[in-house]
């Protein structure tokens, strides 16, 4: 970009936001977003923020300059750190209270952002309280400065460095005490100003949670105290609550990693339960707002506590702390289940903590307490009395119910799944139990049925037999909650075979009911043919019939693919003839309406959209195949052989005809993937036209699923020698098309599913045809893109990289065959400077810390093979890295450096030298 003028970028702000013409205002946007990126832009935001031409303008200057100090402040060399300083303090200088928030944010985050990065600015907040404090006028951009600093610190923007970011907070913990003075003489001076108020509570917190002040001297600071006030108080308004609420549960996370708080984590506890009486004044003016604070605090406070509460209660008697759980269950009842909510995750951890333990005297401890949680939940899962037909999908209380279901599910162990089956039976037996309350107890029975003994035989029974009899005219909700415990009581039924057929019954009858209980039906059918496939084989008549009329129940999609599963899993045990014959005809619904898709002749397949998707029948076929899987001797024929080729034309054709629509060949190809895992071997009647299809296909449609389909037929295939030519071939067809997608600009970074299935394929030829591929031309294009692909941030794209070079390095191991040891260990001697390089660069500046284990297993194959190659190649990639970060601080020292190599060179287990990575990862982040 050339030179711009302010008055240029002027009239592109005015154009962005004042021009009523759409063209032109995304055009002004595009030029906009090119001059922030140039160095034009730091001169001319900073002409714009003097001249204060209007609101808009200084916004998108305020806005410029923190987005370069936060990602271009290596564009500016060191000798003009200073000048954008004074700069900044000037600007700064100016804001009064009515400066519009927006730029006071935005210049606020530019300086503090300046005075982490610049390293050379020494004591920045001394010298802004010294500059400003005696400013009235500044109070509110001070505290937004000092607020904005600590907050800062680990952005991750900003890539200060664990060394930078280490001194930096030695440098805050020397000015906590006078920030604390500064807000404590602004908490004072304030009259009552509410924005005030709460900047500074806000700005308090922050430098809490970098635990800059001293916890041991902070019990008796008036902010706490106030916070404490303000919670107490009923008149407190909303903004200001909130913001004492996070100051305390600031503190509160603050202890639970520190020790040294001299009794101040007792003095916040008996603070806290002292608020007992703010929630329960909140509850009674339907102020849900500070009832959700509150019961967040008390969440915190057991959180903060969890650690010692279970810990400390091993003896006889339980820690103190355990009454913060009487304020988390008197906030469970509240009558929101928003409130409720709040609470789940720490219940999650109380469970977990416990689990691991696994101490019975002292889960005796916490078991009151969860029997009043699920108590409470039973309460908060009923609808309500008018409620007509069952709970729509988008409704929050469906997605709260959800949640129920999930944290039963994890704390039901401490007091018994069939205890609490028991107790739940015992309402429905209450007499003039409501209908609501009735299908709550239902709904909680279903969360813990899965986990009954097989054995029990006192109260499943009674309540089988009381859904199998359910009268005619109960709620819907209720009938179809039932279905859905009969599911979840698959292995009792298998157990328990004689209820099997009645319950069979029930379900088909549910199955040609309207209004979602054919869903329920058949999902409950799934999970009883996945658990009791041996009693199940006497109704495959009855199971083929509910395929026959599938179409005619009223199921969802997901649904119908399951049931199919369930039958599939009946069908796969059938004696071979009679496997084929099902199969086939189980197959042929699907086959027969997606070849009338595929020949244009749908017009018999009805007026639902569905049903004029191949997606539709394609996803039911994969489920067969999928499922069906018999267990058949190597050497013998598999019974799914003559079902999968004879309906192979129709998916050739599907293939073809639907080409251009990556969406429908993703499920193609799965549907084949599931075909060939079903049959192995034996599908080589379909191998060669398969290959030839996909082939042709790739080279004009790049579908990656077609390259995942190419390492499945690797997979199975490889390891017959008549197979890898053609194997091999086909390989080579796909490297052109897949170069030419991923050599553009960002590619690599555009296209990871074509990375990810790309490198799968490789890999899988690697493990299964190492010579041919190693021996071939082919494998220095492939490694000079997996070089490449190192920095990738991709996850599973990334993951399928380092597979491959794991996979092509463990060739070079002593227990391997000579001449596969002599090219794996050429290719290190080529190509193995370069990896290590890129390896390293990625891991410090483009992955994500928690892929970086994938990456120790390269590091660690390549020390197999060879440990001094390693250590070489680790000192130069270390020596090519950055030592300083753009604000001329020293991002890593000699002694780090020496530190590194030697721990990635020593370490023995990938897991040591993931942390040696992560923790050099640290020095430039």
């Amino acid at each position: 970009m050339e030179h711009p003028t302010a008055e240029a970028v002027l009239q592109g702000v005015y154009t962005l936001y004042n021009n009523p013409n759409k063209q032109e205002k995304e055009k002004a946007s595009r030029w906009l977003e090119e001059f922030q990126k140039s160095i034009h832009s730091w001169e001319i935001a900073d002409q714009l923020l003097q001249q204060k031409h209007d609101l808009n303008s200084c916004t998108f200057a305020a806005q410029t300059m923190r987005n370069k100090i936060q990602n271009s402040f290596h564009e500016l060399p060191e000798s003009a750190h200073e000048s954008l300083r004074q700069s900044l303090l000037e600007h700064i200088s100016h804001i009064t209270l009515e400066t519009k928030p927006v730029i006071v944010t935005q210049l606020s985050l530019a300086l503090a952002d300046l005075a982490l990065l610049m390293s050379s600015w020494r004591k920045p907040v001394a010298t802004l309280l010294e500059r400003f404090s005696s400013n009235p006028h500044m109070m509110y951009a001070v505290i937004e400065l000092l607020t904005l600093i600590p907050e800062e610190i680990n952005s991750r923007y900003l890539r200060l460095g664990a060394n930078r970011r280490k001194d930096v907070l030695t440098e805050l913990e020397t000015d906590a005490s006078l920030v604390g003075e500064y807000l404590l003489m602004c908490l004072m001076n304030c009259n009552d100003n509410e924005v005030l108020q709460t900047k500074i509570l806000k700005c308090f917190a922050a430098w809490v949670q970098i635990n800059a002040f001293n916890l041991s001297q902070i019990g008796d600071n008036m902010i706490v105290a106030y916070s404490f006030q303000l919670l107490t108080n009923v008149n407190t308004k909303a903004e200001i609550h909130d913001a004492a609420t996070d100051c305390l549960c600031s503190l509160l996370q603050c202890l639970e990693t520190n020790n040294n708080g001299n009794g101040l984590d007792v003095k916040l506890f008996n603070g806290i339960l002292s608020l007992e009486e703010a929630y329960n004044m909140s509850v009674a003016q339907e102020d849900l707002d500070k009832s959700l604070n509150l019961c967040r605090l008390f969440t915190v406070l057991v959180e903060s506590n969890l650690v010692k509460m279970v810990a400390g209660s091993e003896a006889v008697s339980p820690h103190y702390s355990i009454k913060g759980l009487e304020l988390v269950l008197m906030c469970v009842g509240h009558y929101d289940f928003e409130v409720a909510e709040i609470t789940f995750n720490m219940w999650y951890r109380l469970s977990e903590d416990l689990y691991q333990r696994n101490n019975e005297t002292l889960t005796a401890h916490f078991k009151p307490y969860v029997e009043r949680l699920i108590a409470a939940l039973y309460k908060h899962c009923q609808m309500e009395a008018d409620h007509e037909g069952l709970i729509q999908e988008e409704d929050s209380f469906k997605d709260f119910r959800f949640k129920v279901s999930e944290i039963i599910k994890d704390v039901i162990f401490i007091v018994s799944s069939i205890s609490c089956f028991k107790q739940m039976f015992l309402i429905l037996q209450s007499p003039n139990v409501t209908w609501e309350s009735s299908e709550a107890a239902l709904f909680i029975m279903e969360n813990v049925a899965r986990n009954i003994l097989p054995e029990e035989s006192e109260t499943v029974p009674k309540v089988v037999e009381a859904i199998l009899n359910l009268p005619d005219n109960c709620h819907i909700a209720i009938r179809y909650t039932s279905i859905n415990i009969l599911g979840e009581l698959c292995d009792w039924i298998d157990s328990n075979p004689e209820t099997l057929e009645p319950i069979l019954n029930f379900l088909l009858c549910a199955l040609q009911q309207k209004n979602g209980l054919a869903t329920a039906a058949a999902n409950a059918l799934q999970s009883i043919c996945s658990s009791c496939k041996k009693h199940m084989l006497g109704h495959i008549n009855g199971l083929m019939e509910i395929a026959r009329c599938l179409d005619g129940f009223e199921i969802q999609t997901e649904s119908a693919i399951g049931l199919l599963k369930g039958i599939s899993i009946i069908i796969g045990r059938l004696p071979g003839e009679q496997l084929t014959t099902a199969m086939q005809e189980l197959c042929s619904f699907q086959v027969q309406a997606l070849s009338q898709l595929t020949t244009g002749e749908d017009d018999g397949l009805g007026v639902k959209k569905d049903r004029h998707d191949p997606i539709f029948w394609v996803d039911r076929l994969a489920s067969i195949y999928r499922h069906v899987n018999p267990t058949i001797p190597d050497t013998e024929v598999n019974p799914c052989v003559f079902v999968i080729v004879s309906n192979w034309n129709v998916l050739s054709r599907a293939m073809e005809c639907y080409k251009n629509d990556s969406k429908i060949m993703e499920r193609i190809v799965r549907c084949i993937r599931y075909a060939i895992r079903c049959v192995g071997k034996q599908a080589m009647p379909i191998l060669e036209p398969l290959v030839k299809q996909i082939i042709i296909i790739y080279s004009g449609h790049n579908h990656s699923c077609l390259l995942y389909l190419g390492s499945i037929l690797v997979d199975e295939f490889a390891g017959e020698p008549s197979c890898i030519q053609g194997l091999l071939n086909m390989l080579r067809a796909f490297i052109e098309p897949t170069f030419q997608v991923l050599q553009v600009e960002n590619g690599l970074k555009n296209h990871p599913d074509m990375v990810d299935d790309f490198f799968r394929l490789v890999a899988r030829f690697i493990q299964r045809s190492p010579f041919q591929l190693l021996q071939s031309p082919l494998v220095t294009p492939i490694i000079q893109c997996g070089l490449l692909a190192c920095t990738l941030d991709h996850r599973d794209a990334n993951l399928s990289v380092m597979r491959f070079f794991c996979s092509l390095l463990s060739y070079g191991r002593h227990d391997r065959a000579t001449e596969l040891r002599s090219i794996v260990h050429g290719i290190l001697q080529q190509h193995g400077e370069s990896l290590i390089m890129n390896l390293l660069y990625a891991s410090v500046f483009c992955l994500h810390s928690y892929m970086l284990s994938d990456v120790a297993d390269v590091f660690v194959e390549i020390k197999q093979l060879n440990p001094q190659q390693l250590d070489g190649y680790v000192r130069k990639a270390v020596d090519a890295l950055p030592k300083k970060n753009s604000g001329g601080c020293m991002t890593v020292t000699n002694e780090q450096m020496i530190e590194f190599v030697e721990s990635i060179v020593k370490s023995e287990t990938p897991r040591a030298v993931t942390q040696a990575l992560q923790e050099f990862a640290r020095l430039y982040r």
